[in-house]
């Protein structure tokens, strides 16, 4: 089998990116579809074939839990907690933090290992397909999943940790370790699809951040994030000096220019100083 040329390879990716815009800005985002077109973000050998394998496999581990167990939000945290994480083996530990592979579905789904936000995300998915009242909890530092009604009764759950069960006390103490802060009613909210999405590309682009040789994936992250239809404008800027470090110094001073236009009504200092880093990465190409 011959290799993709440049240009199929761009094709293939600019129409991911298409797909990851249009399923962003769905009715009901698909988060497990999200997440996987992030994966092939990453690794181009992703296909499609590959990311129905995927979703196959969340089916399949739905079909092995119990339907509407007796026990409430209870009973689905203990029934998830021993397929996924005593049968399955799906857990983290802080090597795991280091690995870009830990922040892909695939292969977390692969290796049953991730990082808090992924696990829960297979669990939010496995229980989902189950029929279970579940939903994600955007905790500062460490992502977990709730049962059962987040106003009224529910139980939350650790998937990082294999499961473990968390009292409302276990939460406060994950967010003061995390934030030196108490924990507030917002934070117990449920997490919104996209919201979830954002926060794992922020998680990769904080990964690729700290590894310079890898700012091509920061550059995908953040591409990626701004397609989302909510997102920190702030993202632009950053997009365009990440530009201008790769050495794409037209293509980062325009990006600068037009970040300058949008923040000039609030920020007109701010835009001013921008335009000076535009000015100045022109000036590298002379």
């Amino acid at each position: 089998m011959s290799e993709e040329s440049e240009p199929e390879r761009e094709d293939a990716r600019a129409a991911r990116r298409q797909q990851f815009a249009e399923a962003a800005r769905a009715e009901r985002p698909d988060l497990a579809l999200l997440c996987l077109l992030i994966g092939a973000e990453a690794d181009p050998a992703l296909d499609e074939a590959g990311c129905d394998a995927a979703q196959i496999e969340l089916d399949r581990l739905a079909g092995l839990l119990p339907y509407a167990p007796a026990g409430g939000p209870g009973a689905w945290a203990r029934n998830l907690a021993e397929l996924l994480g005593t049968r399955c083996g799906f857990g983290g530990s802080p090597a795991d933090y280091r690995r870009l592979e830990s922040s892909l579905l695939h292969e977390v789904l692969r290796r049953r290992r991730g990082l808090p936000i992924l696990l829960s995300v297979v669990w939010m998915e496995v229980a989902r397909r189950a029929g279970a009242p579940v939903y994600g909890v955007a905790l500062p530092g460490h992502f977990v999943v709730g049962f059962g009604d987040p106003a009224g009764t529910h139980v939350l759950a650790d998937p990082f940790a294999g499961g473990r069960p968390l009292t409302d006390e276990d939460a406060e103490l994950l967010v003061a370790g995390a934030t030196g802060e108490p924990l507030s009613a917002q934070m117990m909210t449920p997490a919104d699809p996209l919201e979830i999405v954002l926060r794992m590309l922020n998680n990769i682009r904080t990964w690729a951040q700290a590894r310079p040789e890898r700012s091509a994936v920061q550059l995908w992250a953040l591409e990626l994030s701004l397609l989302l239809p909510s997102h920190p404008a702030r993202l632009r800027h950053e997009r365009a000096q990440l530009l201008v470090e790769r050495g794409e110094f037209l293509a980062g001073a325009a990006e600068l220019e037009e970040y300058a236009r949008v923040v000039e009504a609030v920020e007109p200092a701010g835009a001013t100083a921008i335009r000076r880093q535009a000015a100045a990465a022109r000036a590298m190409l002379n």
